[in-house]
């Protein structure tokens, strides 16, 4: 069952999953969820495909051994996925970190995370702070991207 700082984490990963899917839902035209403009280099489609990739591999597979089995290329190269589809995914993909999350206890966070990142062992703490302020970043990139299009 999940304590104090997990439940913290989990309510903001919530968040800002929700406000992804608005975003994402915020596209009237779905081909400008796919639009480029200038030194752009990343669509909010394709945020939106990392991220989604990112919380499973990371949250669902990792911590919560849900078998999921991560195409990080596919993320940046899969183009006109239908909105629908994204969030549904996004969904799914909420509710595998909230359920994932939930069977966390404090203690658990101050434990080395199971893969390395960046070559390094870091406290779960550690990761997930820096998923919060990943998903985060690429939001408002999102943002930005629905507001410019």
């Amino acid at each position: 069952m999940a304590t104090n700082l997990v439940n913290g984490i989990a309510d903001l990963l919530n968040r800002d999953i929700e406000k992804l899917k608005e975003e994402i839902n915020a596209y009237e035209d779905e081909t400008k969820l796919w639009q480029l403009s200038g030194t752009v280099a990343n669509s909010a489609g394709t945020l939106c495909l990392h991220l989604t990739g990112s919380l499973n591999h990371f949250i669902g597979a990792v911590l919560g051994k849900t078998g999921f089995v991560r195409d990080r290329e596919s993320e940046f190269s899969l183009r006109n996925i239908p909105k629908a589809k994204m969030l549904a995914d996004l969904e799914q993909t909420r509710v595998t970190v909230a359920t994932t999350l939930a069977g966390l206890q404090d203690a658990d966070l101050f434990e080395t995370f199971p893969v390395k990142f960046q070559s390094k062992d870091v406290q779960t703490f550690w990761f997930l702070s820096h998923i919060l302020t990943h998903v985060s970043y690429h939001l408002g990139q999102v943002n930005y991207h629905r507001r410019m299009s």
